[in-house]
């Protein structure tokens, strides 16, 4: 940078200061000997839990091994983005946040989803929709950056569309928290302050995010997707984080809070060419390994600014991913769906939307495609994304199918409980399925378990599932099972690239580890724990303790810090009733006082976990 610019760069960081001094004013003072550190949260999308090594990952491993490992890790279930970005956004679980899934039913159309009951959380004009929607915050908690900025703390959430809004969804003004996605200076995007927006332009950088590019290419059943990692648009958060944000941050002379979201590895997994049609290498492939990589390199990158910016020995560092990641598999002996002949599904294989159409099927319920403007579902084809309305009006369902992945959602609106008995008898006819749970007030059913047990029942202020769906999950026989899992998914995705949202070990062992000055230093700590308990964990490191609505939290990882003991850890397995064919929902738990964290579900040899002892990494 030119000696003209860095004067002009002071000149526009002076000016942010003067903007923001009435909040700064507004601060809860702190004593110099109890002034909390910053803190950055930095998620690295769709990484596994065992993954990371010197190979795959050394700037995260050199942080693992010289800070805290936390290698009994948990993903909250359904094992998506925006349901753990919910989590690690407010500390509580999904019972209270809403937030069950990427998709989820609304109950009312929404406009920024063209008319869609079932709107696809990540992107930034639904969120608000949902805000409004649901009494003006969807998630019916304050998130942690919400929390910070009230408090007079810097914030900022740079990186993937959805879950870096989801941190801070409220401050959608641009002035109050520096929101950086991938709709910044598009439309629809969160604005940019003048201030952000001249430091931008004085640093040489865009005031608007590049596309993914080629990264963004899935391909088709007969054209493999991406071979190419998210590096372009990943290089530009960086550049917006370390060489704007955190020297804005630096100067406003109060703590700071950042969450920096990485897509990849998750956004090339998802896409990935590199197995097409093909359960192996699946996402073992070099393409995901390049996707690693990349997020690393953005995490070393991130922590030499730091350093010379001076910021290191004051700031706390938590790198956690939301969820593992699973290989496609689109094969079924009992899905009529999969008999069917469709001109973008390869012959025999499961298409989007089989569960919806396998459930008109045996029901004999009229299908209705929500993203089609509520059309019928014709003869011999597919709803658009997977989801779908089930009865005889799109516009009063009997049932609602939200399509995610490694796991459904179904809605009973009527709340019938016959009807809901008529839905499990088909689920446990199909080989696909491993595992069904259903909304405590629908009674119990048998060959179920209670959403209660799996932390999904709250004051969550969106529509509760009545039924949550996992699907069958194996492994192709790696050394380490978790990082080749594959799993039954509902997609419009191909066999061979990847997935997640399932209860299998795979998907719900995610990576966590945590450096800086509040943490030890060279401790592996093996207690359980979720990103319900890294949102706790991050108001701990922050001093701030906002009001709860619900009573689903997580608890501060504690034992991770210098002097503390560790707690005392229990592991469990219930099993419901036996349904049809003798088929058990079975639960593998561990506990930490009365927090629970979801190790493993399904039938008992159709989910990667269930075969094995419950507890750390099986």
């Amino acid at each position: 940078m030119g000696v003209k610019k860095q004067v002009l760069f002071g000149l526009m960081t002076a000016t942010l200061l003067a903007s923001t001094s009435s909040a700064i004013a507004r601060a809860t003072p702190h004593p110099a000997a109890n002034r909390p550190h910053n803190v950055i949260l930095f998620v690295m999308d769709g990484l596994r839990g065992k993954i990371v090594d010197q190979t795959t990952a050394p700037e995260l491993t050199r942080l693992r091994d010289e800070g805290v490992y936390f290698p009994n890790s948990h993903s909250v279930f359904p094992t998506f983005t925006t349901a753990n970005a919910s989590a690690l956004a407010t500390g509580h679980q999904l019972g209270d946040t809403g937030d069950f899934s990427n998709t989820i039913y609304t109950a009312h159309p929404f406009a920024s989803a063209n008319g869609s009951v079932t709107p696809f959380l990540e992107n930034d004009a639904v969120l608000g929709e949902a805000d409004q929607t649901f009494g003006g915050n969807y998630l019916n908690e304050t998130t942690v950056l919400e929390a910070a900025r009230r408090a007079g703390y810097g914030t900022a959430a740079i990186g993937k569309l959805g879950p870096a809004l989801i941190q801070d969804h409220l401050a959608r003004d641009g002035a109050s928290s520096i929101i950086v996605d991938d709709t910044t200076g598009h439309e629809g995007g969160i604005p940019l302050s003048p201030q952000v927006q001249a430091a931008l332009q004085a640093a040489g950088l865009a005031t608007a995010t590049p596309s993914r590019g080629a990264n963004g290419q899935s391909g088709t059943a007969t054209t493999p997707g991406t071979h190419t990692p998210n590096t372009v648009q990943q290089d530009y958060f960086v550049e917006v984080a370390t060489r704007i944000a955190l020297p804005m941050l630096k100067a406003r002379h109060a703590p700071f809070a950042m969450v920096f979201w990485s897509r990849d590895p998750d956004g090339t997994q998802h896409n990935q060419g590199d197995s097409l049609n093909t359960i192996t290498p699946g996402i073992n492939g070099s393409s995901t390994m390049a996707a690693i990589r990349n997020a690393d390199g953005d995490l070393a990158r991130l922590r030499a600014a730091l350093k010379q910016l001076g910021l290191a020995d004051t700031t706390d560092i938590i790198v956690t991913s939301d969820h593992g990641f699973s290989t496609i598999a689109r094969q079924s002996a009992t899905s009529p769906a999969a008999k069917g002949s469709y001109p973008d599904v390869p012959k025999g294989m499961l298409p989007p939307g089989f569960l919806a159409m396998d459930l008109a099927s045996a029901l004999g319920l009229t299908m209705f495609d929500p993203e089609a403007q509520d059309t019928q579902v014709p003869a011999e084809a597919h709803p658009s994304r997977g989801n779908a309305l089930l009865g005889a009006s799109a516009a009063h369902p009997d049932l609602v199918v939200a399509a995610n992945g490694g796991s459904d959602l179904i809605y009973v609106p009527g709340n019938d409980r016959a009807l809901a008995g008529r839905v499990v008898a088909a689920l446990l006819a199909q080989d696909y399925v491993s595992g069904v749970f259903v909304d405590d007030r629908l009674g119990a059913i048998a060959g179920t378990l209670p959403l209660s047990s799996i932390n999904l029942i709250g004051r969550a202020a969106t529509p509760t599932p009545a039924i949550v769906v996992n699907f069958r999950s194996f492994t192709t026989g790696c050394g380490i099972p978790t990082n080749c899992q594959v799993e039954i998914a509902d997609t419009t995705l191909q066999q061979g690239q990847g997935m997640h949202g399932s209860f299998g070990r795979g998907d719900t062992l995610n990576f966590t580890a945590a450096i800086g000055p509040d943490f030890r230093h060279g401790f592996v700590d093996s207690a359980p724990v979720s990103n319900a308990d890294v949102g706790r964990t991050f108001l701990h490191l922050l001093h701030l303790a906002p009001p709860s609505s619900g009573k689903l939290v997580g608890r501060v990882a504690l034992e991770a810090m210098p002097g503390q003991p560790m707690p005392k850890a229990s592991s469990a397995t219930i099993r419901s009733v036996a349904g049809a064919a003798g088929l058990q929902t079975v639960l593998r738990y561990q506990t930490v006082g009365t927090v629970r964290y979801l190790d493993t579900a399904g039938f008992a040899g159709r989910t990667l976990g269930l075969d094995a002892q419950p507890g750390a990494g099986k």
